[in-house]
């Protein structure tokens, strides 16, 4: 890999930009300014060499197989899971299990440790601030088996209110689910807080940390979490791979999710008994070049290092953010103190979508909508916002590049 983490602390972010090829495109005869990080991030040329030589040398399916490429393949396989598990600190890799993304993770435990512990008249705890797949996944099991979804409020500033939240965990509450840094606010909650505080009533908690994995370290242990999700194609991994880390003891206690082959441990037409741990959750054939994408992915992100990625991507959210107030007619959504990464704002007289397809015609990529966060656009009474995102490779010119674009905007629709 090109970079280290000296250079990005000396703030040579050009090394990390080339190594991501896309970011030498033009988009509409416009140097490419990508700030969409938080809806898929770009992938360094590292990971796409690793799918393309695994399709191109090693393409076998994994286990059982006894010649060469097989044996490859599943090696390979394992060692990505082996690279999450260190990635998130798991103490072992059958804590890891690999899915198609966290909403598949969070669909996952619903339907097995929901179902299995979760009953009539039982509450799960969620926050306003949650993406919808942390909100839909718990409103079905609550369907199906008559518990009910509790929600704790946010103020003004995007922050969840804590005593509202400890409020809400009683001696019904079975599960606690919140999101590590939210999609659309960029507000960090006090996770390790609220652990400790699901945990004084035996409450088990999952934490969804597809935004956070890319900008913090995250260490399950530590946290003490029950259950941890993320998403390969947020951390410069490729799509269609995802990550539900568990507690070993409670995945063992869980029945399986889906059934078929690789999953079972033997089958008769009486009765079929299951694998252990992990395979007991990934069912038929996975997404091998999925999973060694992720795992390059994992190795590069550790390479640059956290302390580096962090210092960066701060300067650059303090810095857009005095910007974005500059431009008249501008309100930021979400300006709570423990914050990164997310720029999400209004502007008056301008619908987001009009926003979007403006700066898109000065080469800037940006997020307009709801972000699949509908009750936090409620929450702050608008339709939609506009979303910028930053992550490792962008710089403070494309700062400047969004401004001067939304500038444009301003005149377009002036006040």
């Amino acid at each position: 890999m090109a970079s280290s983490s000296a250079d990005l602390v000396t703030m040579d972010v050009e090394k990390i930009r080339s190594d991501f090829p896309i970011l030498g495109r033009s988009i509409r005869e416009q140097p490419l300014v990508y700030l969409d990080s938080a809806a898929t991030t770009q992938k360094p040329q590292v990971v796409l060499d690793s799918i393309q030589h695994y399709y191109a040398f090693s393409n076998a399916n994994i286990h059982r197989g006894v010649y060469l490429l097989s044996e490859e393949a599943t090696e390979a396989y394992d060692t990505a899971r082996k690279k999450v598990q260190e990635f998130l600190n798991a103490s072992s890799a059958k804590e890891i299990i690999f899915t198609r993304n966290s909403t598949e993770s969070i669909n996952l435990v619903a339907q097995t440790f929901g179902r299995q512990n979760i009953g009539p008249e039982d509450e799960i705890v969620i926050t306003h601030m949650e993406h919808h797949s942390n909100i839909v996944p718990w409103q079905l099991l609550c369907e199906q088996v008559g518990a009910r979804l509790r929600v704790a409020p946010i103020d003004d500033s995007g922050t969840l209110q804590l005593d509202e939240l400890e409020r809400l965990i009683g001696e019904r509450t079975r599960l606690v689910s919140v999101v590590h840094l939210s999609n659309s606010l960029g507000t960090i909650n006090p996770v390790s807080e609220i652990v400790e505080m699901a945990h004084r009533f035996d409450v088990p908690v999952l934490i969804d940390g597809s935004q956070a994995v890319y900008h913090m370290p995250v260490d399950v242990q530590a946290l003490g979490c029950d259950f941890y999700v993320c998403t390969g194609h947020k951390l410069y991994g490729p799509t269609g791979i995802g990550v539900l880390y568990g507690r070993e003891v409670l995945l063992d206690q869980m029945p399986p999710y889906q059934g078929g082959g690789d999953m079972i441990r033997s089958v008769t037409f009486e009765k079929t008994t299951y694998a252990e741990l992990p395979n007991k959750f990934e069912a038929g054939t996975p997404n091998i070049a999925g999973a060694i994408g992720l795992g390059r992915a994992v190795d590069y992100v550790r390479g640059v290092g956290f302390d580096a990625i962090q210092r960066h991507e701060s300067d650059l959210l303090t810095y857009g953010s005095a910007a974005l107030r500059e431009v008249a007619g501008l309100r930021l959504i979400g300006t709570a103190v423990e914050k990164a990464s997310i720029l999400a704002f209004v502007m008056k007289g301008s619908h987001p979508h009009d926003i979007g397809t403006i700066v898109d015609s000065e080469g800037v990529s940006i997020r307009t909508g709801h972000h699949c966060t509908q009750p936090i656009m409620d929450r702050f009474n608008v339709p939609a916002t506009a979303r910028a995102s930053v992550a490792m490779y962008n710089t403070r010119e494309e700062i400047d590049a969004l401004v001067g674009a939304l500038q444009r905007v301003r005149k377009t629709f002036p006040l």
